[in-house]
């Protein structure tokens, strides 16, 4: 674990079930669910369960898992929301923008340019929940 992981980001407290989220797809090492403050609709966060500030800290177990959970809840969101593609992206520091300090992959059904400013609103939670589950059963 990174000396400067915050046991405390709002992530880690998801994974600990302390507060809730529309969840995509879970396994042993990993949970994709719905980003609250999406940039597009149809915006889904994937994250290891292996505490971790940035992917330079990951053990290569985890980062394994990240990018198939990456890669099967992305045709998920293709499938589901008949998008042309995803848009993959990662931040690693405070600094580059990293937001939360907890290693995670943006999954986004739409071309950079179409994206919203990050955290620039709060989605609709009926919307979310609904798309959680279609997605989710598109898996």
């Amino acid at each position: 674990m990174s000396q400067n992981y915050d046991d405390n980001n709002i992530f880690a407290r998801i994974l600990r079930g302390e507060i809730p989220a529309f969840k995509v797809y879970e396994d042993e090492q990993t949970l994709a669910f719905m980003d609250i403050m999406p940039q597009i609709r149809g915006h889904v966060l994937v994250i290891p369960k292996e505490a971790a500030v940035t992917v330079f800290e990951l053990s290569a177990e985890a980062s394994l898992a990240c990018m198939q959970t990456v890669q099967k809840v992305g045709k998920a969101i293709v499938k589901a929301l008949d998008a042309p593609g995803i848009t993959l992206f990662q931040q690693n520091g405070a600094g580059i923008g990293q937001t939360v300090p907890h290693a995670h992959f943006h999954l986004l059904p739409c071309s950079v340019f179409a994206l919203k400013g990050h955290q620039a609103e709060l989605g609709n939670m009926d919307e979310l929940k609904a798309l959680a589950a279609q997605i989710a059963a598109a898996l």
